[in-house]
């Protein structure tokens, strides 16, 4: 029913006051600090100086853009726009259920860029003889574009889930989820469906995946010191094995920073179905933890540039060199 509560709780949010006006306000400047740190990673990634493939650099590129579209269609659009401007055109009814559509896409892409990147980097460490035909700017290409094409298609059934909540002068307002979406038989399994397809497979890919990637390192590692007759007080330096350590840890930062931050949703999805439980019938406690799993996915959104500026040096130059082109630039027109 993960679903379900997206559809109704994105499709009629509470109206901004008190401390929810508060929790609006820190998300609107949480998220448009966001969008800024993604369109700079996007920037500073698509001029291909940080030192990494292209391939890589073309996943990366294509989690920074989804994970701006995250915060563009699921916070400004829906959530800000619709506490704070209210009556605009955004709340006629076919405006929002494209905006919620349109949420459904982004967190889903940015969910699945994930996992292609991981997957992409399990076949360049672990399957050396599929690596050359794999790991190439052609094959990330169609990776990504076929992604986004199914989950596209996967989103749009969406749209016919939402009816209007009141029709004022011939005019349909707001979004409310159709009572057929959780009786009918079709709509309940396309609604596990998309329930197991983001979040709970994704997490269970990623989990695996890394899991046998530290298999395979750990395995390599002890063939090759075993070959170069590397006991425990010797030190060698090991260009291949330190290009591994590089390329590892952002794989597991990136990943690693993705289950984290969507933990508390499983477990909350997970909860939901296994008890039973009604989300009108929640209390306090249970909303709260609900929220706060929301916080940290939309959180999840702008980790990634984050990360980037931490593992790589080459990143945290071109950054500098980023910010520092325009002051320069001032510096320069003054004088």
């Amino acid at each position: 029913m993960w679903s379900s509560f997206l559809s109704v709780v994105g499709a009629a949010p509470i109206q901004a006051s008190g401390e929810y006006s508060i929790t609006l306000l820190i998300f609107a400047l949480q998220d448009f600090g966001e969008s800024g740190v993604n369109v700079m990673a996007i920037v500073i990634l698509s001029r291909g100086k940080c030192g990494l493939s292209t391939c890589i650099t073309r996943y990366l590129v294509a989690m920074a853009m989804a994970d701006l579209l995250v915060v563009i269609n699921e916070v400004i659009l829906y959530r800000i726009s619709y506490s704070y401007f209210r009556g605009s055109f955004l709340d006629i009814t076919p405006a929002c259920s494209v905006i919620i559509v349109l949420s459904h896409v982004s967190t889903n892409t940015s969910v699945w860029f994930t996992v292609t990147f991981t997957f992409d980097r399990f076949v360049a460490i672990c399957c050396r003889k599929l690596k050359t035909k794999y790991c190439s700017q052609q094959t990330a290409a169609v990776v990504i574009t076929t992604t986004c094409i199914l989950i596209c298609l996967k989103s749009v059934p969406f749209y016919f889930t939402l009816e209007p909540r009141e029709v004022i002068d011939h005019v349909p307002w707001d979004c409310l989820t159709k009572e057929s979406y959780f009786s009918e038989p079709g709509w309940m399994a396309f609604d596990w469906f998309d329930s197991v397809l983001t979040p709970l497979l994704p997490f269970a890919l990623i989990l695996l995946l890394n899991a046998l990637t530290v298999r395979y390192i750990l395995a390599a590692s002890r063939v090759r010191k075993g070959l170069r007759g590397q006991s425990e007080g010797e030190i060698h330096t090991d260009p291949e094995m330190e290009s591994r350590r590089k390329s590892v840890i952002l794989l597991f930062t990136v990943s690693g920073s993705f289950i984290l931050l969507w933990l508390t949703t499983v477990i909350e999805f997970l909860y939901h179905n296994i008890t039973q439980a009604n989300y009108a019938d929640y209390n306090d406690s249970q909303i709260i933890f609900e929220q706060v799993g929301y916080m940290l996915q939309i959180s999840s959104s702008c980790t990634n540039t984050f990360i980037y500026g931490v593992t790589q040096t080459r990143f945290r130059e071109q950054f500098k060199i980023l910010v520092s082109s325009p002051v320069k630039l001032i510096v320069k027109l003054i004088k």
